[in-house]
Formats: C-alpha cells, structure tokens, sequence
C-alpha cells in the first residue's frame, strides 16, 4: 500500500523530528529489502539497453568529448576497482563520480532515453550512469545494481509525480540528485540515515533554474543531470564518512520548499511505497522512438500519418496555416507560447531546434518520419520550403489536453493534442493524438525487441558487430550477472571512432 508522505514548511523551532522529514522517508524506502518484482526486472533491463543505445549515438558528439575528456583526466580513487567510461575500453577507468559525469552527459546528448511526466517532468534513465559507476567501483553484482536503479526510478518518479519544479523555474534535475543517492544506498545497503543525509545534500547541491532550457539552450542541457548524478556519488561519500547535511532540508523555513517552490506556506502530498511493497514506478515511465523532446513523440507520429494521408501538406504552398492544440507545458515549454524567437530560428542549436515543437511537426510532415541526426541538420532546418512551413504553425492552450496531461488515471492521461490545419482553399484537416505510437497505451508500444533493434540501429556505426551482440546479450543477464561483468557493463568504441572525436583540453 501507498503512504502518502505529507510536506509543509516548519520553522526551526518546530523541531521537526528526523524521521517525519521527506529525505527520511525516501531513506526508509531505498533501504527496505523488498524484492524487485520481475516485470519489473524486465524494464530495468529495457531502459540499460536504452541507456546504451543513445550513449552510442552520441559517442563523438562535442559535449559528450568534453565529459569523456574530463573524466580520462582523472585517476581512479583509491577506495574501489574503478568505473568505466561509455566508448573506451574496459580497462580504461576512471573514478567513479567522474564515470557518472562523462556517461550522464552521453545519455542525455540527443534527449532520445525514457520520460516521465506529471507535476514535474523527468527522464529517470539519468538514474542509470551513476548507480552503474558506483557499483562497478565498489563491486557489486547484478541483483545488488538491479535493486538500486529500481529505487532511483521509484523516487525520481514519486518526486516528480507530487512536486511542481518548472512553476518555479527552477531544473527538474532537482528530483535527480535526491533519487541517485537514493538508489546508490540500496546499492551499497546503506542504512537509513546514512541514506537520508545523502539525500539532503544531494538536492542542496543541484538546485539551479531553468535556464538551461530556455531561449538559445546550451550544451550544459546535457551535463545538468550528469552533474546532479556526480553530484549524487559525492554526497553519498561524504554521508559514509559520517557528515551530515542540511536537514530539513525540503521543509525547513530557510529550505527548497519555502524559497525555491511554493513559498512558506506549501505543502505537498508525496507517494511512497509502504514497507515491504515493491518499487514498480519504472513501469509508469515510457520510452522515446524519436530523439526529440517527450511531449513531440506523439506529434512526429500524427506527422508522418498526416504525411501519408494527406501528401499535399508537404508544400507549404497549399497551407494557410497549422494550430497544434495542446498542452499548458507543450505550448508554453516547446510551442509557440514559450515566446522564444529562436524556436522559429533556421539557424538555432540542435538543443534549441529540439524543444521547437513547430520545426518538428513541420519536418516530420514533410519527410513523413524523424531521424536523430538528419532531421536536426543545419541544412535540414534551413531548407526554404520547410522554414516556410514551419513558421506557419503555431500552437494553442486546450484547457482539456491541459487536463488530460496531468490526469493521474493512465488510460486518459495524454501528452499529444489536435491539429487544426487550414488549407490554401479554405479547407481543413482535422486529426488528433494522444500518446505516442511506443507508449505503452500507442499503437506499437515497446518491447524488449523494440529496444535491442534501437540499440542496433544507434550503435551500428560506432560499435562492432561482435560488441554489439556481447552487450546485448550481457545487458539481458543483468540480474544474474557477478561483480566482475557488471563491470563490463560499457559499450567499447570501434577502433578510429573516438580518434575522430573532439578531443577538447581544459584545466586538468
């Protein structure tokens, strides 16, 4: 059974007990050795191969040299066997919070790994870098690795299911720092207030607003939840060795609650698993087919049926105009409501090309599919016919898809919309979607041979064949496997792939 945790701000002298604190209740629940259920099991696998698939795609990218290039600089600590680092060589080690760092940013590069999305919004597939790097350094096995990220999943997901940050412009990496520390003390086994302490500094210290994500968006959109993870394997490191943290550190009257969000007088209702109930949040959160942006997915898919039922959309000499119908967040994050001249800008950064829900719909309505690197291309996006079109479509609050958004019941929660589209002549389509075709409610939703084929597709031009099949066929064992092969656990570059790769100096 559920327990709903119930947070409001206390002033100091309230003396709020360590054990009703919101970072105690999460500690109770990453310590608790409930067995992980194996459907559950089954997922933890899907998104390990998932994790691998977009770090594989982005092995060359200039922010994921940069990470790589940092963490090589630094030597393994003296306190386990070392992590490795995605791309290199199993023998390449570094330290482990400098593998969380170097691997998170290689997840997160293309924004093509698994999404949750309710009060806040999330990818809680970040969990997965630093959970691995710890268990590779301190020697952990499958079982032990499998119970870590089922707790990083359920406490980033119970976070973010309850606790608006985006209101507030404040990251949602936020939920990230308190969830990976979370998960690395059921790693380790950890007891509970070792765990709460490492939570507590791990949301001290990745707090930060949005505007990674706003405007022009920077490279820093991928190192902001590798820095939460690195952030996560240090602050449970200096709980270990007993120092403590800010506490209370969401409901104290100078803490996150009362000046970050909704003000001293908030409170939240957070979900919990009771003791002994199992940790199935993972099985709420959905995959991305397309790399772009959560909310696009279902809207690349209605484009590339409209591409086929309706083939004079392509020209935009047929279009009057385009309206996407939609959500408060889609409308105001990657539509036109967000106000930002760049979304409509042909010569934007990738980052910013995809949170513009207009380009997307626009190419993917014309090419009548969507592909992680050709549909970003600085020519793609600068193609006249295309910037034509693009800047005829525009998106609009619905107060119902808003709703249906942040419905709690999964069979109407909905993050698609309804397309108004108002021909040259004066005629009209008409046509709507409300989940992705690979959510779990779509049309093809994903299974463990949708991910392996992902996997293929993404790594094919950066691993080996024999590589490729060596890792899915130890990623599908992950729960038997020992110590020394989840330190195998890594994708090991072709040989000249990552010789090609920006190989960028710094200050180490």
């Amino acid at each position: 059974m559920t327990v709903v945790h119930h947070v409001r701000v206390h002033r100091s002298e309230e003396n709020l007990a360590r054990e009703d604190q919101l970072a105690s209740a999460i500690a109770r629940v990453a310590a608790d050795p409930v067995a992980v259920e194996p459907d559950v099991v089954d997922m933890i696998v899907n998104r390990v191969i998932d994790n691998a698939a977009v770090a594989a795609a982005s092995l060359t990218r200039g922010p994921v040299s940069a990470a790589r290039a940092q963490a090589l600089d630094h030597p393994v600590s003296r306190g386990g066997a070392g992590s490795t680092v995605f791309g290199e060589p199993n023998a390449t080690l570094t330290s482990p919070e400098w593998a969380a760092w170097a691997n998170g940013v290689a997840v997160r590069e293309l924004d093509y790994h698994d999404t949750f999305l309710a009060a806040e919004y999330s990818h809680p597939g970040d969990n997965i870098p630093p959970i691995v790097a710890v268990a590779q350094h301190a020697g952990a096995d499958g079982a032990a690795l499998v119970r870590g990220i089922a707790t990083g999943y359920e406490i980033q997901i119970d976070l973010a299911r309850a606790i608006c940050l985006h209101r507030h412009k404040i990251d949602h990496v936020a939920h990230l720092g308190p969830s990976a520390a979370a998960g690395i003390g059921t790693l380790l086994g950890l007891d509970v207030d070792t765990i709460a302490q490492a939570v507590g500094q791990a949301l001290h210290t990745t707090t930060a607003t949005r505007q990674s994500r706003k405007g022009e968006i920077s490279t820093w959109k991928a190192h902001a939840p590798a820095f939460a993870g690195k952030m996560a394997v240090e602050a449970v490191d200096r709980a270990m060795r007993g120092q403590t943290s800010p506490l209370p550190i969401y409901e104290g009257e100078d803490g996150v609650i009362a000046w970050m969000l909704d003000g001293p007088d908030a409170s939240y209702d957070v979900p919990l698993p009771a003791s002994g109930e199992p940790k199935r949040a993972i099985l709420d959160s959905y995959t991305k087919e397309h790399s772009a942006e959560y909310q696009a997915q279902a809207w690349i898919d209605l484009a590339r049926k409209l591409h086929g039922t309706h083939p004079a959309l392509t020209d935009p000499a047929n279009v009057a105009s385009i309206v996407l119908h939609t959500s408060h967040h889609t409308h105001y994050v990657i539509g036109s409501g967000a106000n930002d001249p760049q979304k409509y800008d042909p010569h934007a950064s990738r980052e910013t090309l995809d949170h513009s829900i207009p380009y997307i719909f626009a190419v993917a309505l014309q090419d009548g599919g969507w592909h992680h690197v050709d549909s970003y291309l600085p020519s793609r996006a600068a193609r006249p016919d295309t910037v034509t079109l693009w800047r005829k479509i525009t998106t609009a609050e619905d107060a119902e898809w808003t709703r249906r958004y942040h419905s709690e019941d999964p069979a109407e929660k909905a993050f698609g919309g309804r397309v108004e589209i108002t021909l040259a002549d004066g005629s009209t389509v008409v046509d709507e979607i409300a989940v992705a075709d690979a959510h779990p409610l779509g049309a093809r939703p994903f299974a463990r041979a949708d991910y392996v084929r992902k996997f293929r597709l993404l790594a094919a031009p950066v691993l080996s064949p024999a590589e490729i099949d060596r890792f899915v066929a130890l990623a599908q064992r992950l729960p038997e496997l020992t110590a020394a092969e989840v330190r195998e656990l890594n994708i090991v570059a072709a040989d000249g792939i990552l010789a090609a790769a920006p190989t960028p100096r710094g200050l180490f």
